[in-house]
């Protein structure tokens, strides 16, 4: 089971309209349960944003590495990671 820091977290809880329609969280605590029941990843760079999309199978639509973490199910965390959410 992924670690989902406070920096995840907040990136979760501040970007989440971008995915959904409505907000799922509103605590940290909701956001860790919420992303760990929807088997979200945390991934080190933009590469690897790409690597998961190609490895699950889903269509990137031939996104470039850039394009791709524009996705609404890619979290910018800030700091070089991004989180991965399947909505």
């Amino acid at each position: 089971m992924p670690e989902f820091d406070d920096a995840v977290l907040d990136a979760f809880l501040e970007q989440q309209l971008n995915l959904y329609p409505e907000k799922v969280a509103q605590t940290r605590e909701e956001a860790r349960d919420f992303l760990e029941e929807s088997f979200a990843v945390v991934v080190s760079g933009k590469q690897e944003v790409l690597d998961y999309f190609e490895e699950e199978g889903i269509d990137a639509g031939g996104a470039g590495v850039e394009d791709i973490t524009e996705a609404d199910e890619v979290f910018d965390v800030g700091d070089g990671r991004y989180l991965i959410v399947e909505g």
